[in-house]
């Protein structure tokens, strides 16, 4: 008797299983059809989106150009203006008998030079 209620409990448990499969199974496989149904459109998107953003990652837009040049130029006209103060600065001292500040001031001038032909001239100012 304690066998056939072992064979009877195996049995409904299996039974109780396939129940519970049967009732989530059609969701599962719903939702399985549905994934591979919609591959396709996620793969070729996945696929766009990430050849977009490399040729993003590779290319400059003109904008971002703009912007580079204009901080490039900020930067060479600060440069000059720093340039500028400390020639005038070596060249007071120059007057007043300091050796050293005439010799750095014949730099500072070469420098300025140099860099004046990279700085567009300002007009009305």
């Amino acid at each position: 008797m304690a066998t056939m209620e072992r064979k009877w409990a195996f049995t409904a448990a299996r039974w109780a299983a396939l129940a519970l499969c049967g009732a989530l199974l059609p969701g599962c496989a719903a939702k399985t059809a549905f994934d591979l149904a919609t591959m396709p459109v996620k793969t070729t998107r996945d696929a766009i989106n990430a050849g977009s953003k490399t040729v993003d990652l590779l290319t400059t837009s003109q904008s971002e150009a703009d912007q580079k040049r204009g901080r490039d130029l900020r930067h060479r006209e600060e440069r000059l203006a720093k340039l500028t103060r400390r020639y005038r600065e070596q060249s007071d001292d120059c007057q007043q008998g300091d050796d050293d500040a005439c010799e750095d001031r014949i730099e500072t001038w070469d420098e300025m030079q140099a860099l004046q032909q990279t700085v567009p001239a300002r007009r009305g100012y």
